[in-house]
């Protein structure tokens, strides 16, 4: 329902930050509060996540943390907090090489993360990072920088259409060497390419 929020920081508090936004406070659960300083302007990034008796806006700082949170929660086992709990470490690097290599020891240090679920995190989020660290998430577009903003707008286009960021990353040099005019002219042309 929300992508994000631009306001300002009313309140830090340790378990959530107040976002006002054009005089509506919107209380968000967020892993680190202390990343946030009161009365700074802040794009939060933010997941609604509703369940039976709670209603709760989850906030994150970028897009990238934001796609962690919701592959973690598809998880069986993990829960918004739980997840929040993971990434209140910010130690993305770290999550990435125990998933990748099966390290379960370092998955049952989060709170309420036994070795059952640690092993199940590393069973479903194997393999579902791209080179740069990011994770791919169908909703959400794998961030691309190429300075040229109708290119990336291009490249994420083509991201929500379906094709892996390994895909994109291997036709992006070639689209970059390209001197087109618009999202729609990168989006045509790499779909061209994708399509040999």
């Amino acid at each position: 329902m929300f992508e994000y929020l631009n306001g300002l920081v009313s309140a830090v508090t340790p378990s959530y930050i107040v976002v006002d936004v054009q005089g509506v406070g919107y209380k968000v659960q967020v892993a680190n509060p202390y990343r946030y300083e009161e009365n700074q302007s802040a794009r939060v990034y933010v997941e609604q996540v509703v369940r039976d008796n709670e209603q709760a806006l989850y906030g994150f700082y970028d897009l990238n943390e934001k796609n962690i949170f919701l592959h973690l929660i598809s998880v069986s086992g993990i829960g918004p907090k739980s997840a929040l709990a993971i990434l209140a470490g910010q130690d993305l690097q770290g999550l990435i090489h125990a998933i990748e290599n099966d390290d379960v020891k370092y998955l049952t240090k989060f709170p309420k993360i036994g070795k059952k679920t640690a092993q199940q995190i590393i069973l479903d989020l194997s393999g579902k990072f791209t080179a740069e660290g990011q994770m791919t998430l169908g909703e959400a577009p794998v961030q691309f920088t190429t300075g040229n903003q109708e290119l990336e707008d291009g490249l994420a286009a083509l991201d929500s259409l379906g094709y892996s960021a390994k895909e994109i990353s291997k036709i992006k040099a070639q689209l970059e060497k390209e001197n087109l005019k618009s999202a729609d002219e990168y989006l045509r042309a790499g779909l061209k390419l994708l399509s040999k």
